[in-house]
């Protein structure tokens, strides 16, 4: 079963800074995609950034949501995925899920880690 390990999170305040990592292993399959999405109050999980590469040519392509474009980069290096998040606001708040797209085999997520943002 795929192990995700998800950390970085934590408590920061209004305009800083944080980075969030998730790692992937025991994985039977090549993961295309690798991302995080950001879960609050119950809400359904939406996308935050990801990241996509193509086994075939080692291209790599990332997805933002407009929200945070320009103040959160996402990289990765093989099955490990960095996101760091500059100017953070309130809005930025929630649980932060990893997820890891095996395309036709499924995906995964993780358990989720909490960012919080003080004003």
């Amino acid at each position: 079963q795929v192990q995700l390990v998800e950390s970085g999170g934590g408590l920061v305040q209004h305009g800083g800074s944080l980075r969030l990592s998730c790692s992937a292993s025991r994985t039977k399959f090549y993961i295309y995609t690798m991302g995080w999405y950001r879960q609050t109050h119950g809400n359904e999980r939406e996308l935050v950034a990801t990241i996509t590469t193509d086994p075939r040519t080692d291209v790599t392509t990332t997805n933002y949501a407009e929200s945070v474009k320009g103040r959160i980069t996402i990289s990765r290096d093989k099955d490990t995925i960095l996101m760091q998040m500059n100017d953070l606001k309130s809005a930025d708040a929630g649980v932060y899920c990893c997820k890891v797209d095996f395309r036709q085999f499924g995906g995964e997520w993780g358990q989720g880690t909490q960012v919080t943002v003080s004003s």
